[in-house]
């Protein structure tokens, strides 16, 4: 039977390519959304990956959805915290909502998604977790004190766990994407990328998602068991860290 790892904001993106990549691994996988059902089932329809809705800032509603996942595929044995939000300002414009939307969703639910899962992983003597953080939480970024706190936090907690959890068969680790080509990013107009961003990245281009999902699938794998607390920067080295 095949381990199941669960990839939250699976669905699009780097997440998207994170899902596939684990399911072509040979994992069953669920891939987690908050809120766009079109896209989702458009996924699911295209990848056969089983999707599920529920808000990652919520604990409850992450305990409740990850008891489902497990009831029907099994115990969660790869935990993927991708999912992320941005919402971006210079902190003395920054509102409340700005600041705490950001928080709780991209540093919050590393709590509120490994909480639920951490004691059957230890119950069970193994487990895989990898948290997505951003070039931003290692180096900041101007307008971004929200995400990159956030992000940075994203990092730390991860190497408190993987000292919480070493001797029990789990590693924790961290991958930190540069700029990725994902919608987002290429929603940016051409010659703003050419002028503000490639100059900055040394190997020229932009990263493709599926170059973040490799990462991924390997810090999984019973290949990396000796790497735990470790940050993997893939970021064409812009930001050497």
């Amino acid at each position: 039977m095949s381990r199941v790892a669960v990839v939250s904001g699976g669905s699009r993106g780097i997440g998207a390519a994170i899902s596939k990549a684990l399911k072509a691994a040979g994992y069953t996988v669920a891939a987690t959304y908050a809120g766009n059902d079109a896209v989702a089932a458009a996924f699911k329809d295209a990848t056969g990956i089983a999707v599920y809705k529920w808000d990652v800032s919520s604990f409850e509603a992450c305990s409740e959805g990850l008891r489902q996942v497990e009831a029907d595929l099994g115990p969660v044995e790869i935990l993927v915290n991708n999912a992320g939000i941005t919402k971006d300002a210079a902190l003395h414009k920054m509102k409340p909502e700005q600041w705490y939307d950001v928080i709780n969703t991209n540093l919050n639910s590393l709590f509120n998604m490994t909480r639920p899962v951490i004691e059957g992983m230890r119950n069970r003597g193994f487990g895989r977790i990898i948290n997505i953080s951003s070039i931003n939480g290692q180096k900041g970024q101007f307008g971004q004190t929200n995400y990159a706190a956030a992000k940075s936090g994203d990092i730390g907690f991860s190497k408190a766990l993987a000292q919480e959890n070493a001797n029990k068969g789990i590693t924790v680790n961290v991958v930190c994407p540069g700029y990725i080509a994902t919608e987002m990013v290429l929603a940016v107009p051409p010659e703003i990328i050419a002028k503000n961003v490639l100059p900055h990245i040394p190997v020229g281009r932009l990263g493709e998602p599926d170059e973040v999902a490799r990462c991924v699938v390997f810090l999984a794998s019973d290949d990396a068991g000796f790497i735990t607390g470790s940050t993997l920067s893939a970021n064409g080295g812009q930001h050497m860290y």
